[in-house]
């Protein structure tokens, strides 16, 4: 593809991109076809011979779109947002078109000193604590998602847990890890991988309300450890749990982190980009005493997956707990000290230049276009949990500090989930579902650009229309 080539086939994606946009209303937002259609609509093999841009664009059209699952659509509410937008497409449409990978400084200057200095622009934005900015020991990287921020912290744990001699399966020390009972499944997995097992994890109860960790139970969980020779590693605590968006309490948490010299990861995935609206910031109060922080832009700050922004208060505990420099990686920018090689701060070694898209975010909508939107998204919430709130049938399961509502038909479960089956078979909206306290609870959750007033009406109308008529019993 020359040059020329490529700026025609461009136009022509970029167009068919916008008119995606523009249609998404009109779409199912999920797929109405079995699995496999897909799959029974593609050729057995490769094509012998190359084929026009516009013949891959009409198979988007009748083969791809019809079968997705359309996270834009502003009946979109289930699971947490995805959100992308045209700044971010087109950063990323950049950051391909240079190829560059940006393991090292020495690999490409620019790509590690926009990332940092785009961390520090949210660390501002969010008001994080000075200890996370790069002008001290801190800073901030971007991984590819939440999980994998999980991971990086679970080993620098590890590494100042065992006074630097962590080697992963088979040493003598048993190590431990802590998070609640609502704490992301990611956690878990990162556990795991990191060579603990399934008995390296220990699950706090939250308070039934609240649903946020219980210091008293995680006090008692660490002592209860310590006292059997079993060393307390790390507390992972959430702002905004996936199910409800639970607050664990990070004033009462930090202190016993310090007290016992446990490292604190705060996992903010979701919530974490309400941060830039000043009354939005509640959880994170106490993050002061937190190791290591991250949320997601791309869930809820208009920027496309892959991003996600993780901070640690201490950089050389993390290098010196990932670093691996073979030979071949040596340099002499590596070797002054004077830059930050990315490749040391993350699991894989190679990586893309992923701060494009958030330049491009941050430079179109500004801070304040950012808080317009999740200020749009919080409300739009509130309007919905109005609505149920109004209805006998049905009551709110947890509260909604942000844009999830959790509610559900008062009584068994088996309505809700025939009510879930039928509202998602619609086509309209999508919802997802989850258990709070044991039982059939459904979650909407606002955050695709285009849903307005009417998109909220419309799923509670549905949502309404479906339910059985009166109160249970």
């Amino acid at each position: 593809m020359t040059p020329e080539e490529f700026r025609q086939a461009g136009y022509a994606v970029v167009d068919w991109i916008a008119d995606y946009w523009a249609t998404l209303d009109q779409r199912p937002v999920t797929s109405q076809d079995p699995p496999g259609a897909v799959a029974a609509g593609l050729p057995a093999g490769p094509p012998a011979q190359g084929e026009p841009v516009e013949a891959m664009l009409a198979d988007l059209d009748t083969l791809i779109a019809p079968r997705l699952t359309h996270w834009q659509h502003p009946g979109f509410f289930g699971y947490f947002p995805a959100n992308t937008s045209g700044p971010s497409v087109l950063g990323d449409l950049v950051s391909s078109g240079l190829g560059v990978q940006g393991m090292l400084w020495a690999s490409g200057p620019a790509c590690t000193e926009l990332e940092t200095v785009m961390l520090d622009w949210l660390a501002e934005a969010l008001d994080l604590p000075a200890r996370f900015r790069s002008a001290g020991a801190g800073g901030g990287v971007i991984q590819d998602s939440a999980s994998s921020a999980t991971l990086v912290a679970t080993l620098v744990a590890l590494h100042r847990a065992s006074g630097g001699r962590w080697r992963g399966v088979g040493v003598d020390r048993r190590y431990r890890v802590y998070t609640s009972t609502e704490g992301h499944s990611s956690i878990e997995k990162a556990i795991r991988i990191a060579g603990l097992g399934a008995d390296g994890v220990r699950l706090i109860e939250v308070d039934p309300v609240t649903r946020a960790m219980s210091p008293a139970a995680l006090r008692a969980a660490i002592e209860a450890d310590r006292a059997a020779g079993v060393v307390p590693v790390m507390v992972v605590a959430t702002v905004g749990t996936t199910s409800t968006t639970a607050v664990d309490p990070l004033p009462q948490i930090g202190p016993i982190c310090a007290e016992h010299g446990v490292f604190l990861h705060v996992d903010a995935a979701y919530a974490g980009a309400a941060a830039v609206c000043p009354e939005l910031r509640f959880g994170h109060a106490g993050l002061a005493y937190a190791d290591s922080y991250c949320f997601d832009p791309h869930k809820w700050l208009l920027t496309g997956f892959d991003c996600d922004a993780f901070w640690v208060a201490d950089a050389g505990e993390l290098v010196e707990a990932l670093t691996v420099l073979p030979e071949f990686l040596r340099n002499a920018a590596t070797e002054s000290g004077a830059v930050i090689d990315y490749r040391d701060w993350q699991v894989p070694l190679g990586r893309r230049f992923r701060a494009l898209k958030l330049w491009f975010v941050l430079r179109w909508y500004g801070v304040e276009g950012l808080r317009e939107h999740i200020r749009r998204g919080v409300a739009l919430a509130a309007r919905f949990a109005d609505r149920v709130r109004a209805d006998d049938r049905f009551e709110l399961v947890a509260p909604h500090p942000y844009a999830l509502v959790c509610f559900r038909l008062r009584g068994p479960d088996g309505p809700n989930e025939q009510l879930l089956a039928a509202v998602n078979g619609s086509g309209r909206v999508y919802l997802t579902h989850t258990r709070v306290a044991g039982r059939h609870t459904l979650r909407l959750a606002v955050g695709a650009p285009q849903t307005t007033e009417a998109h909220v009406d419309e799923v509670w109308e549905l949502i309404s229309r479906a339910a059985p008529v009166g109160p249970p019993g």
